[in-house]
């Protein structure tokens, strides 16, 4: 067994794992064992999303935390997600495969200067994207992820004067949609800030009769060319209900792998990005694996925890928003 020590510098449990293992089994018994439920984003690689017991884009995924009965949450995504998790369900003991699965829009924010941002405009209320630290979240009126910020902002009264962060492409997307004045922070997600426009244009030239999908998280200039703009789950929806055979989707690449499950037969082409590498890849949320969440769930290591202070302060406006999605019946 690592120690502490040991697990807080490589940020996950690194043991020896038997190569006969049938690790699937494995963590179904684990399950079975410790009455834990595994919560998978839809960013997951494809074997964690086989053995996950839901999978859901950041709003479904809050709301499973906040309504599961087992005791231990396997929380297979990135840490603000995790640390979500816990506010939501503060007795529960929440793991996360490895705790070094951070997210490059989250770090893009740091509390101490969204505080000072937010002192200069007291008048106003806060609205923070999901994607953000626990933190952030308690300095927050209200949380939204991209399924609810348009109902969210148009849910509140006309004259109400609004910061939202820490995602300026989702904001803007949010004010073209809403036409309300909000003051954005300038953060952005590196996976969906890397998409090419050229790239895709050529794409869609060779693909003419596939449909452009994207996250709203993407640059503007990515979103004017789409068919259909959406989070994860309502481009998951799309591709489902759409009668057309073939899309190129602009998003994190592990969506796809539901894409092809829920639609055998249709064509799915990630969106390129603007270089060679593998940028629609988030490097976050790959570096959870299948063989770590086994180990974390076998030694319940790394736990993620968050100040019960921070508790406090956070679970009102994530509550908020989850009280205006079920009003919405989003």
């Amino acid at each position: 067994m690592n120690t502490a020590e040991e697990i807080n510098l490589k940020g996950f449990v690194d043991e020896y794992i038997d190569p006969t293992l049938d690790l699937f089994k494995e963590i179904e018994i684990l399950k079975k064992e410790k009455n834990a439920v595994i919560l998978a984003h839809y960013y997951q690689e494809s074997d964690i999303q086989d053995v996950a017991d839901y999978i859901g884009d950041s709003l479904g995924l809050s709301q499973q935390a906040a309504k599961t009965d087992a005791k231990v949450i396997v929380f297979a995504g990135v840490h603000f997600m995790a640390e979500t998790a816990k506010i939501l369900s503060p007795d529960k003991k929440v793991l996360l495969p490895d705790s070094k699965a951070g997210c490059s829009l989250s770090d893009s924010c740091p509390p101490h200067l969204f505080k000072k941002f937010k002192e200069k405009y007291p008048d106003h209320l806060v609205i923070t994207y999901v994607n953000c630290t626990a933190e952030l979240k308690a300095m927050s009126d209200i949380v939204c992820t991209s399924s609810n910020a348009v109902q969210i902002v148009n849910s509140l009264p006309k004259d109400q004067k609004i910061i939202f962060g820490p995602d300026k492409n989702l904001g803007a997307y949010v004010i073209k949609k809403t036409g309300r004045d909000m003051v954005l922070w300038n953060g952005a997600c590196m996976v969906h800030e890397i998409f090419a426009r050229e790239k895709i244009t050529k794409l869609k030239q060779r693909h003419p009769e596939a449909k452009f999908i994207a996250h709203p998280e993407c640059e503007e200039a990515i979103l004017e060319m789409a068919d259909y703009i959406g989070s994860t789950t309502g481009l998951l929806n799309y591709t489902i209900s759409n009668p057309a055979q073939s899309f190129i989707v602009a998003t994190e690449s592990g969506i796809i792998h539901q894409m092809e499950k829920s639609s055998p037969d249709k064509t799915f082409i990630p969106a390129p990005p603007n270089n060679s590498c593998a940028c629609n890849d988030c490097p976050h949320m790959k570096r959870n694996t299948l063989e770590k969440l086994y180990l974390c769930l076998k030694n319940e290591l790394p736990e993620v925890d968050v100040p019960r202070e921070i508790i406090e302060k956070a679970r009102k406006p994530i509550e908020r928003m989850l009280d205006i999605s079920a009003s919405l019946g989003l």
